[in-house]
């Protein structure tokens, strides 16, 4: 349930709404709209069902809120929420913002080659990964630490964000010590511990679907950060596990508009691990644009042919470079559609 304040209220009269509802037992969230204070009840709320909220002065209404996601959703929080990472804004009317580097970060050269790459062609985030989730136990796991060392270095020397994956609550707060987005994989997309235990940390979180996670499990995945009060989620469409076998995931693009939809929160899109075969990635990183992602992440590297992991599906500094260039050509048209359509 949330409860809608009227434009006119008073900081009183929304006080005693939030009293009401802590006497019940439950907790709040405020968002503070353009027009409106919307008051957002958090908990068990069949236990309040009775009370007469439209009735408090100052209440303009009382509406109930059926999914799961209370604060993950539109109807809590109308207005896009624009995640700022030191600067770099995601999602609204911001631009479009694009994350490039390797899979796994082999060395310090390697690494600072794809920040050379990605900045090139107008990145501001480097990723890399310094804990690979691999499906095999005797395929390359990272380099943890060092690797850490070695992608801030480079991101800092580039003027430059790092996104990284965190893997357990163990290494959170190594990886949190590095990293300005914590990125959670399409493997932990369900790890309610560790959902919990990042949005403690306070910290931007870029949330990949699961495997084979529905839209639904994914919003849910989302809340279980909010209601640690960060609002700093942006949401990472990287496809699902379906029968096709011609490609590495089927790229779900109908999930932005839903996305944008549902929820207030930004999305990207991952043309790399959406398709895994590299000369899919630019037509697909296009068709993201025009579905009306807030960004993509993709997957650079100096030599695909010699990468450590994931090298089929990584773009060569050409290739990248080419892709951005199609990419600024169709963020610029769907600026134009969006002005149209004010």
């Amino acid at each position: 349930m949330i409860v809608i304040m009227k434009s006119s209220a008073t900081r009183e009269q929304l006080d005693r709404v939030v009293n009401r509802v802590k006497k019940e037992g439950l907790d709040v969230q405020i968002n503070q709209g353009k027009d409106h204070v919307v008051i957002g009840l958090l908990g068990d709320t069949h236990t309040i069902q009775d009370v007469a909220f439209n009735s408090y002065d100052g209440v303009e209404d009382t509406v109930k809120i059926s999914n799961t996601y209370k604060l993950t959703s539109r109807e809590f929080h109308p207005q896009d929420t624009v995640v700022d990472v030191n600067g770099v804004k995601i999602g609204g009317d911001e631009n479009f913002v694009t994350m490039a580097g390797p899979c796994s970060i082999e060395g310090l050269d390697q690494i600072r080659e794809c920040a050379r790459i990605a900045k090139a062609g107008g990145a501001q985030v480097l990723r890399g990964g310094a804990f690979k989730p691999r499906t095999s136990p005797y395929a390359f796991q990272g380099l943890e630490e060092e690797g850490l060392k070695y992608i801030r270095q480079a991101a800092d020397e580039f003027d430059m964000q790092v996104i990284t994956e965190v893997m357990d609550e163990a290494n959170l707060e190594l990886v949190a010590k590095y990293s300005d987005i914590l990125q959670i994989g399409a493997r932990n997309m369900q790890n309610f511990k560790l959902l919990q235990a990042v949005g403690k940390t306070g910290k931007p979180i870029g949330l990949k679907r699961g495997i084979s996670g529905t839209i639904d499990e994914w919003l849910n995945a989302a809340e279980y950060i909010a209601v640690q009060n960060n609002n700093k989620v942006i949401f990472i469409e990287r496809g699902i596990r379906t029968y096709e076998t011609a490609t590495r995931n089927t790229f779900d693009l109908s999930a932005v508009p839903l996305i944008k939809k549902l929820s207030h929160f930004p999305i990207i899109v991952d043309p790399s691990h959406g398709t895994g075969i590299w000369d899919l990635v630019a037509p697909m990183a296009r068709a993201g644009v025009a579905a009306g992602a807030d960004g993509m992440i993709v997957e650079i590297h100096p030599d695909p042919a010699n990468a450590w992991s994931d090298g089929p599906q990584s773009l060569t500094e050409k290739t990248y470079l080419n892709m951005m260039q199609e990419v600024n050509i169709i963020e610029k048209a769907m600026n134009e559609i969006k002005a149209l359509e004010k």
